[in-house]
C-alpha cells in the first residue's frame, strides 16, 4: 500500500531542491550539481506527480515544461502603468533632465540609481499569496497580453516566492535571448529553412508570444527584474535600491551592474565605462536607464503624457562603420510592395558582420542621395538593425548610378506600379510567387 503522507514529503523534498538547484544554475549561475544529476531530481519528480496528480502544484518545477496551446492571448490590465521612458543621447540632455527634476523639487537632493537598459521585452509579473498568477506584456502601458503560461517556462523567474515577500505584488522585468541562444536559434532555424529572425530582441518578443508555449518551453529565453510595480499588506523599502536588493533576496535576478550614483557626473562615468565593456555583455543593452532613487520623490514628481518624470534612458552611441554599396536588390513583400535593400562589402560594426542593410523606398534612397558604388556610412540602429546614414560624397568616382525601381517585378515579371499618395512601389500580380510566399510565412 503506497503511503501518501511520505509520497508527498518526498515530492515536497525534490520541489525544493529542484527550485534551490534551478536558482544557483539561471539566476546565480553558480550550479552545485551537475546536468545528470537535475536530470534525476527532476525524472524522479515528474514520475511522482504523473502517479499522483493530486500533488501536483502550480509553482512545481514540472510546469515549466508548457501547456496545451491556446487560440488567443487574454487581456490584463495594468494596476499601475507600464510607460515608457523619455530618451537622453548626451550628458548635456541628461544634465538637463537632472536640472529639471531638480527644479521641480525645488532643489533638494536626490541619489540616482542606474542599470544597463536591455534590448528585450518589458513585462509585469504577478504573484499572490506566494505564488506567480498573471505575466503580461506592456501592451499599451495599460493594457497587456496574458501570457503567463510562456513566462512560467523561463527558468529565471521564480513560480514561488519566500513567505517574507508582501500577499500581493508586482515586479517589472525585461525578457531577453542571449546572444549566444539567439545565434544557437538562428542557426537551427537556417537548417530547417525557416526565416531568421532580425535581432535578440525580435527572437525573444516572438517567443514569448507563441500560442503554444512548449515552443517557448525550447528557447533559452531569460529575465532581468527591474522595478517593484505595486505591493500590498506589507512595507517595502522607501527607495529603488533597497527595493531592488530586497526582490534579489526573494529570488529574482537583479542585474549585476545595478549602480547607486549621487550626481550626474556620477551617472556619466557609469554610462561611459558600459559603453566600454557592453560588448562583452552576453546580452543587447542598448543605453542605461537613470531613476531617482527615493520612492517618495518618485512619487512626488510623477508622469507627464506617457513617461515618468522621475526616470530616463540614456541611449549609447549608435555604432557606425564604413563600406562599399555594391548594389541595390530587391524583395516582394506580401502585400506586393518592393522593398529596396542595400547590398554591401562586408563590414564589422558594432561586433557584427554587416553585408546588407534596409533602404526604405525609392525616395528615401534620392532624398539621401545614395547610388550604386558608393562608399557609405553603415550604423546599427537602435544597436541591432543595419542602415544607412548616408554616402560619403568625397570619395565618389563619377562611376556611382543613381538607383531606379523596376519597372517589371524582379520575380514575375508583372507590371510594377506607384499609387498616387504612396511611397512604396507595388507588383500588381497578387499571385505572384514571392508575395505568395510572404504571406505563409507572415501566417506562420
Amino acid at each position: 500500500m503506497v503511503d501518501i503522507p511520505k509520497v508527498k514529503q518526498r515530492v515536497e523534498e525534490l520541489r525544493g531542491l529542484i527550485n534551490y538547484h534551478n536558482h544557483r544554475y539561471y539566476v546565480l549561475d553558480s550550479p552545485e550539481i551537475s546536468d545528470a544529476e537535475y536530470d534525476e531530481l527532476m525524472k524522479e519528480l515528474q514520475q511522482l506527480e504523473a502517479k499522483h496528480p493530486e500533488l501536483v502544484a502550480p509553482d512545481s518545477p514540472t510546469q515549466r515544461v508548457g501547456a496545451p496551446p491556446v487560440e488567443a492571448f487574454g487581456v490584463v490590465e495594468h494596476p499601475q502603468p507600464l510607460l515608457s521612458l523619455a530618451n537622453a543621447f548626451s550628458y548635456e540632455e541628461l544634465a538637463a533632465w537632472h536640472k529639471r527634476v531638480s527644479n521641480l523639487l525645488g532643489g533638494r537632493q536626490f541619489d540616482l540609481v542606474c542599470e544597463p537598459k536591455i534590448d528585450g521585452l518589458a513585462v509585469a509579473l504577478t504573484y499572490i499569496d506566494g505564488l506567480f498568477v498573471t505575466g503580461a506584456t506592456r501592451g499599451d502601458g495599460y493594457r497587456g497580453e496574458d501570457i503567463t503560461q510562456n513566462l512560467k517556462t523561463i527558468r529565471s523567474i521564480p513560480l514561488s516566492v519566500p513567505r517574507e515577500a508582501p500577499p500581493r505584488f508586482e515586479v517589472r522585468g525585461e525578457v531577453y535571448l542571449p546572444k549566444a541562444g539567439f545565434k544557437k536559434l538562428n542557426e537551427e532555424r537556417a537548417k530547417e529553412g525557416l526565416p531568421l529572425f532580425a535581432n535578440p530582441r525580435n527572437a525573444a518578443a516572438g517567443s514569448v508570444r507563441q500560442l503554444d508555449s512548449s515552443i517557448t518551453a525550447r528557447r533559452p529565453l531569460d529575465i532581468f527584474i527591474y522595478a517593484l510595480g505595486w505591493a500590498e499588506g506589507k512595507a517595502i523599502p522607501d527607495t529603488h535600491w533597497e527595493i531592488m536588493q530586497y526582490l534579489k533576496s526573494l529570488g529574482f535576478k537583479i542585474n549585476p551592474n545595478i549602480a547607486l550614483c549621487h550626481s550626474p557626473d556620477e551617472a556619466e562615468k557609469y554610462y561611459q565605462r558600459l559603453v566600454e565593456i557592453r560588448e562583452s555583455f552576453p546580452y543587447e543593452a542598448d543605453g542605461i536607464v537613470v531613476k531617482v532613487n527615493s520612492i517618495a520623490l518618485q512619487e512626488e514628481l510623477g508622469t507627464v503624457a506617457h513617461e515618468p518624470r522621475w526616470s530616463i534612458a540614456y541611449k549609447f552611441p549608435a555604432i557606425q562603420g564604413t563600406t562599399k554599396l555594391l548594389d541595390i536588390g530587391i524583395n516582394v513583400g506580401r502585400t506586393g510592395s518592393l522593398n529596396p535593400y542595400a547590398i554591401l562589402e562586408p563590414v564589422r560594426v558594432g561586433g557584427v558582420v554587416i553585408s546588407s542593410a534596409a533602404l526604405h523606398n525609392e525616395e528615401d534612397i534620392h532624398r539621401k542621395d545614395i547610388r550604386i558604388g558608393d562608399w557609405v556610412v553603415v550604423q546599427r540602429a537602435g544597436e541591432v538593425i543595419p542602415e544607412i546614414v548616408g554616402p560619403i560624397i568625397s570619395r565618389r568616382t563619377g562611376k556611382e548610378k543613381i538607383f531606379h525601381m523596376p519597372t517589371r517585378c524582379p520575380v514575375c515579371g508583372s507590371e510594377v506600379i506607384k499609387p498616387e499618395g504612396e511611397a512604396m512601389h507595388r507588383c500588381t500580380n497578387n499571385a505572384c510567387p514571392s508575395q505568395a510566399l510572404e504571406r505563409i510565412k507572415h501566417f506562420v
